[in-house]
């Protein structure tokens, strides 16, 4: 399951015109009448037990021998009936099911009408852009001539989109993942560290197939998946479970290596370590109760955004429309950085809410009572935050004009105390 069959099914129109608003053209028709299909096959299996039940208690008790055999055959018949059903059955079952997963999610009444990130809401502002009092180097050329960022050896041991960092890079990089998930922590989340590599059922319950099918490392021999995200096996962890509805909410978060097939247009990006085939992030991942994730979509942008604010960079906080929305998003808030060499807002996090689009796709439930029926989770993501982005931003708004680097002052107790890096 993914979007509620039952809602499709009784409230088509409201499911046809949230999909439209995202430019989706799912076939809510064919789904409907497999659907239809499905449970008037039911009925009909159901009928055709129970007349072979009823008859086959009656067949011992009748000493005619001719009725007998004529029952006995007419149940034969039954009995084949059952099996070509039941094979339709799964036929019908299993094209629902394709179908019904490539649906996605409806956009929350909220969201802003959109055909693309130009029709992005800007929601608010800290800061305004950085113009420094010298030509701002891009990062590239900053990593360089300190030495700290080295994309020939990159390409050298791994190919296009790899790079290697060095040093006080290296260092960099580590103090923004521990000061990270020690904000995390103090903000109330669950540190976890998960498995880099994941099972396909892992990727289809959180949605990441099959929408990112394409942009993903597949082990074929093992049938195994380098993650995009540490998203996918946040959701695993609870998959087919009932979670205590005691312990909701749940907050983790999660340093993990990342993995993406960046497949880039010839000439965009394609300088520097925006775009990477392996990157580094810190996720953060909430299980709520259904009434209370709109309020949790708020904690996740404002923990993103004062991320970006505690390290001095301008950020913006922006809405995505209706026609940008992720696949499985309901409603999603980006936080953006401005960095002044490139001359740009590099998104550093993305905060959705998917409500129980992932729930219930992995099984993932509560009960609010004991004698209560399960009902699912809803599940929130957003980056907290992602590399190497935030290193872009801060190499270039930090660099000075003899070239050297000044690190933000929340990541110097992780660099020993050191204030500035310098070739």
């Amino acid at each position: 399951m993914v979007l509620d069959l039952r809602l499709i099914r009784e409230h088509p129109d409201i499911v046809k015109a949230g999909l439209k608003r995202r430019g989706s053209d799912a076939p809510i028709d064919e789904v409907i009448a497999l659907d239809s299909r499905r449970r008037k096959i039911l009925t009909e299996v159901e009928g055709l037990r129970s007349e072979r039940n009823k008859v086959s208690k009656q067949i011992p008790r009748i000493s005619d021998k001719t009725e007998r055999e004529s029952l006995i055959s007419r149940m034969r018949q039954v009995g084949n009936q059952i099996e070509s059903l039941e094979s339709e059955l799964r036929e019908v079952e299993s094209k629902l099911h394709t179908l019904l997963l490539q649906i996605p999610n409806i956009p929350d009444p909220e969201v802003p009408d959109g055909k693309d990130e130009s029709d992005n809401v800007v929601v608010r502002q800290h800061g305004e852009p950085r113009e420094l009092p010298f030509d701002a180097r891009p990062h590239w050329e900053i990593g360089e001539r300190l030495g700290i960022i080295d994309f020939a050896q990159g390409q050298k041991i791994s190919g296009s989109r790899f790079y290697v960092l060095h040093g006080d890079g290296a260092r960099l990089q580590r103090a923004l993942i521990t000061w990270m998930l020690d904000l995390r922590r103090q903000e109330g989340y669950k540190e976890v560290y998960p498995p880099a590599i994941v099972k396909e059922e892992t990727l289809w319950a959180s949605a990441h197939l099959p929408d990112f099918e394409d942009t993903m490392y597949h082990d074929v021999e093992d049938d195994v998946w380098f993650i995009p995200t540490a998203e996918a096996p946040l959701t695993g962890i609870h998959m087919n479970e009932i979670i205590p509805v005691e312990s909701l909410p749940i907050r983790y978060a999660a340093y993990t290596p990342c993995f993406r097939r960046e497949k880039m247009s010839a000439g965009k990006d394609v300088r520097g370590i925006k775009r990477g085939h392996q990157f580094d992030k810190v996720e953060m991942y909430h299980y709520t109760l259904p009434e209370d994730s709109p309020k949790h979509l708020e904690e996740l942008v404002k923990h993103a955004e004062d991320t970006a604010i505690k390290l001095g960079l301008t950020c913006r906080v922006v809405e995505l429309c209706t026609g940008d929305l992720g696949f499985k998003s309901r409603r999603t808030f980006d936080i953006e950085v401005w960095s002044p060499g490139v001359r740009e807002w590099l998104e550093v996090s993305s905060c959705s809410n998917v409500g129980d689009f992932q729930a219930r796709r992995a099984g993932i439930r509560f009960k609010r009572t004991p004698k209560s029926e399960t009902e699912y989770v809803h599940t929130l993501n957003g980056s907290g935050l992602a590399l190497p982005r935030v290193m872009i931003a801060i190499l270039e708004n930090y660099q000075q004009p003899d070239g050297s680097v000044v690190i933000p002052e929340v990541l110097r107790p992780y660099m020993g105390g050191q204030e500035v890096i310098k070739s």
